[in-house]
């Protein structure tokens, strides 16, 4: 354990100063430096996916309804003119610009998670760093670097919470305040003071899952931390002091939300791990828990040249809890039954078709549903999340197909190409800003690095 002096704009405060612990030191050193510090290949590589994912998301979510929400609430603020509003024409102050884009990042379950920790990065992470980005004219590289850097704070937070199932939102709003006090430059002891704002405004509750319109749940993953996360790295950028350590010492984070929780966690790793690595892109526009029923039975239509003529019944089998998600929701891109028919119908999944309300009612789809089943397999559970699957097709004919995913495709396992994302976002986004702004933009995410202004971009991703 370290004493530390404590400053103010007067000079050296006397005080009995508290200790910081290794952790701490640790943590916040590492945030700290971590835009000086280079990624390795694989590691770039795997944050351009993440970052195309997520913009893909948020120019779709501007066009739902918690986007077209947070858009309008943003309109009527008066303020500076910091960073834009993805798929609008509006630019704003660099925290409604967080909000307003972290909102739209999770406007549905078209965005990235990090299975492991059950928390969405993405949708609070990269809507920061890059409203940060803007205003001050950053560089994509130290977008890139920032990203990565909250991916770990936010998936660590959560996981070193544990056993106590806090809301994902704690690891959302610590990712956000280190991505953004990285880009602000605040030195070790002020990212200490970041944390420790952090965790003053730590909050979320899992109610978010009964919202049908999608928009408070929008608001507690994507929105909040973001627009907390950037505004706590300011207040200590312009002259905020508090408490150096958040995490040990007496009424600490750990001691008040999880007495069993392991901060050691929190440093493990640093520099070594990267939890982006763990972190999961999700192949169709729909929740993660379906991911895995998709991707089995596609492949079992390309193999077998099946259609919904053919079945006359679909079991399919995924862990129990991960089938309480999804199993007949009212919204259709999150209800298993329902997209495993729509895919069976067309022959393929579309942010559209995944999103069509009337769909629900199709006969064709209805009378297909009720050969459905879904079987929640506490067997097949996995700490990891990587959206496993066992399926069983029984023909008309009177074969029975088997076939089954352990780490469907777009898991840390089973990562997605290139290709596959680039299919996605512009499946995403051709439909808001036209198909040739959208491969424009995303070349321009995929090289991210040579730009030297993140504003330039600002004319791909505006309406």
């Amino acid at each position: 354990m370290k004493k530390r002096a404590i400053f103010d704009v007067g000079g050296i405060v006397p005080a009995s100063l508290p200790e910081v612990s290794p952790v701490m030191d640790a943590l916040s050193g590492y945030i700290a430096r971590a835009l000086r510090q280079p990624l390795p290949a694989e590691v770039a590589e795997r944050a351009r996916l993440h970052l195309v994912d997520t913009v893909a998301a948020m120019v779709s979510g501007s066009r739902l309804l918690p986007g077209k929400r947070a858009a309008a609430y943003v309109r009527t603020q008066a303020g500076r003119k910091d960073a834009g509003v993805i798929g609008t024409s509006l630019i704003t102050s660099v925290q409604f610009a967080a909000l307003a884009n972290g909102m739209s990042g999770h406007g549905d379950e078209t965005d990235d998670t990090h299975p492991p920790s059950r928390t969405h990065p993405g949708t609070c992470i990269v809507p920061a760093a890059l409203a940060v980005c803007e205003r001050d004219q950053l560089s994509g590289q130290k977008l890139l670097r920032a990203m990565v850097l909250g991916y770990d704070v936010c998936a660590r937070t959560v996981i070193a919470l544990a056993p106590t199932p806090v809301s994902s939102t704690y690891g959302h709003l610590f990712g956000a305040a280190a991505a953004a006090a990285a880009l602000l430059r605040l030195d070790a002891r002020r990212v200490r003071y970041v944390l420790a704002y952090a965790g003053q405004q730590a909050s979320g509750l899992y109610t978010r899952l009964r919202d049908s319109q999608h928009v408070e749940k929008a608001y507690a993953v994507g929105g909040m931390p973001a627009h907390n996360g950037v505004q706590t790295a300011l207040m200590v950028k312009s002259g905020f002091t508090g408490v150096e350590d958040v995490f040990s010492g007496d009424h600490n984070l750990f001691a008040t939300y999880s007495p069993a929780g392991d901060p050691q966690v929190l440093a493990h790793g640093l520099g070594q791990e990267y939890e982006i690595m763990r972190s999961a892109i999700k192949c169709w526009s729909a929740g993660g828990p379906i991911q895995g029923p998709l991707h089995v039975l596609r492949e079992m239509m390309a193999l077998h040249r099946i259609g919904p003529d053919d079945v006359e019944k679909l079991v399919a089998r995924l862990p129990d809890k991960e089938l309480s998600i999804v199993s007949n929701r009212e919204m259709p891109n999150i209800s298993l039954q329902h997209l495993l028919a729509v895919m069976l119908v067309d022959g393929t999944l579309t942010f559209a078709s995944a999103h069509d309300v009337g769909r629900m009612k199709d006969q064709k789809v209805r009378a297909l549903r009720q050969r459905i089943e879904t079987v929640g397999d506490p067997g097949l559970t996995d700490s990891l999340r990587r959206w496993r699957c066992v399926m069983e097709i029984r023909l008309k004919d009177g074969r029975t197909l088997r076939h089954q995913t352990m780490a469907a495709l777009g898991t840390a396992e089973n990562p997605i190409s290139r290709a596959v994302e680039e299919r996605k976002a512009l499946d995403l986004m051709g439909r808001i800003i036209g198909r040739r702004r959208a491969a424009e933009l995303i070349a321009a995410l995929w090289n991210v690095e040579r730009i030297s202004n993140l504003r330039a971009l600002r004319s791909l991703y505006i309406r």
